[in-house]
C-alpha cells in the first residue's frame, strides 16, 4: 500500500481545517458563468464544489449566467448578438430567448446538485420579486430590456437558506409594472452579495486574475487590498476587460462583503483550491480590515 498517497490528502484535509473552521455558517455567494458553462465536466467540478462547501458548514448562494448559451440559440433562431458596452441589447424576442435559456441552464444546475445529495431550489429575479429592477441605460442609450437591480428582497434567500437549501438564482430582474429584465450576471450576483452582506463573493470568469505584469506569469497577484487594486487601475497596470471585473470587486466591498475572489472557472476545482488551500488559485481583493492570507 502507498502511504505516502494517503498522508498527501490528510494532509490537504488538515490545511482546510482552519477555513472550514473560519467560514463556518458564513454565506458565500459564487457567480457562475464564463467558458465553464459550456463544458459538462467543469459544471459538475463547480457543482461538486459548491455542494462541498455547504456539507462543509458554509451557505452557499449560487447566481449563475448563461451568456455564451443565449448567443448560441439566438444564432439558431437566425438572431445576431449584439451588445453595447459588454451589455446585450434586449429586445423582446431577445428577451424570450434569454428566459427559456437561463430557465433551462437553472434546471439542469438544480439536478446536478441533488444527484450530489443537497436540496436546491432555482429561481428567479422575478419569483418573488427577488430582484427589483429598472431599465439601464449606459451614456443615455437605449438597449432594450436590459435591467439594474435596485432592491434584492434578502428574506426570500435566507429563508431558503434557513431551511438548508441551496439557492441557484438567474438573473432576470422584474419592473414595478411587471416588465421582465435581462440583467448582467456579475451585476446581479454582486448586487446579491451585496444585500446579503457576505463573507465572500467568488467570480468564475475566463481569466486567472490580475498580473502586476500580464505578459509575466510570476508577476501574478494573489491578493490585494482596495487601495492597492484602485492605484492599479489608475496607473495602467490593470487594463482592458479586467477593469470592469476589479471595479464590480471594489462595489460588492464597499457594499460590505469582506472578500471577493476573481477565479479562472476553467480550471477544477477552482473554488476549493482558492478557499480550502493556502495558496489558492486566484486573486482575491478585499478590505483593509481583512488579514493577508497568501501574501504574508
Amino acid at each position: 500500500m502507498d502511504l505516502n498517497k494517503y498522508l498527501e490528502k490528510a494532509e490537504v484535509l488538515v490545511e482546510a481545517l482552519p477555513y472550514i473552521q473560519r467560514f463556518n455558517r458564513k454565506i458565500i455567494v459564487v457567480k457562475y458563468g464564463g467558458s465553464a458553462m459550456l463544458d459538462e465536466s467543469l459544471m459538475n467540478h463547480v457543482i461538486e464544489d459548491v455542494v462541498l462547501l455547504k456539507l462543509c458548514g458554509f451557505k452557499p448562494v449560487i447566481v449563475h449566467g448563461g451568456g455564451k448559451e443565449i448567443s448560441r440559440w439566438m444564432k439558431k433562431a437566425g438572431v445576431e448578438p449584439k451588445f453595447y458596452n459588454g451589455l446585450r441589447i434586449t429586445d423582446a424576442d431577445t428577451l424570450e430567448i434569454a428566459e427559456m435559456v437561463l430557465g433551462k441552464v437553472n434546471s439542469d444546475l438544480v439536478t446536478l446538485a441533488q444527484n450530489l445529495g443537497v436540496r436546491a431550489v432555482g429561481i428567479s429575479g422575478k419569483d418573488g420579486r427577488l430582484m427589483a429592477a429598472e431599465q439601464a441605460k449606459p451614456d443615455g442609450k437605449d438597449i432594450g430590456y436590459v435591467g439594474i437591480v435596485k432592491h434584492v428582497d434578502t428574506k426570500i434567500i435566507y429563508d431558503l437558506l434557513d431551511d438548508d437549501f441551496l439557492p441557484i438564482i438567474y438573473p432576470i430582474g422584474i419592473g414595478e409594472d411587471g416588465q421582465s429584465f435581462n440583467i448582467n450576471g456579475d451585476y446581479a450576483a454582486e448586487a446579491i452579495a451585496e444585500a446579503l452582506k457576505a463573507d465572500k463573493l467568488a467570480f468564475l470568469t475566463d481569466t486567472s486574475g490580475v498580473y502586476e505584469d500580464i505578459n509575466d506569469e510570476d508577476s501574478f497577484v494573489s491578493e490585494l487590498y482596495t487601495d492597492e487594486a484602485k492605484e492599479m487601475i489608475e496607473e495602467g497596470i490593470i487594463t482592458g476587460g479586467m477593469i470592469p471585473k476589479v471595479q464590480n470587486c471594489l462595489k460588492a466591498i464597499e457594499g460590505g462583503v469582506n472578500r471577493v475572489h476573481i477565479l479562472d472557472g476553467r480550471i477544477p476545482h477552482c473554488l476549493l483550491l482558492e478557499i480550502f488551500t493556502d495558496r489558492g488559485c486566484g486573486t482575491a481583493i478585499m478590505n483593509p480590515e481583512e488579514t493577508r492570507y497568501y501574501n504574508q
